[in-house]
């Protein structure tokens, strides 16, 4: 069988509009807030979102009891929480997450495939130093909404 393999280049309006190209927000909240405020915005490029499923971090933040309408925490397809009181927790699991990846190593994942009309797979090619800097993004987000005694609201 002839495959394509399509590389997804995030410059390309075509790969963005495909259904496997995902972003995200972490967005500081109140949970207590009467009325639904964010307080900040931290952007979650496709690259990133890609990257936080490949290196296993999406799978060790689960240990931590985010709330979403499925239950399946970061996994599920709706927007989840986490309450302050896990955030120092959440750091800890990003700071070691980190540690266990190689700068120097890029790697390819598979982001899906279909048969028809043509066979087709979807690469992403990760840049694992671009990676580390949104994950130093994301600690600093995450320390600053433990000063504020913000909760987290994740939109993947």
């Amino acid at each position: 069988m002839d495959i394509t393999h399509i590389h997804i280049d995030d410059d390309n309006p075509r790969h963005r509009e495909l259904s496997i190209y995902r972003t995200g927000t972490i967005n500081r909240v109140r949970l207590t807030d009467s009325a639904y405020r964010t307080y900040g915005t931290l952007k979650l490029s496709a690259h990133n979102h890609t990257a936080l499923f490949h290196y296993g971090i999406i799978e060790s933040l689960n240990e931590l009891p985010f709330v979403s309408e499925s239950g399946h925490g970061l996994d599920s397809w709706d927007e989840m929480f986490l309450h302050h009181s896990q955030l120092e927790k959440m750091v800890s699991i990003l700071e070691e997450e980190a540690k266990k990846i190689t700068p120097e190593k890029k790697e390819k994942t598979l982001l899906g495939w279909h048969d028809s009309p043509v066979a087709a797979a979807y690469w992403r090619i990760l840049d694992p130093p671009e990676f580390l800097d949104f994950i130093g993004k994301m600690t600093l987000f995450v320390r600053e909404s433990i000063e504020g005694n913000y909760d987290l609201e994740f939109i993947l």
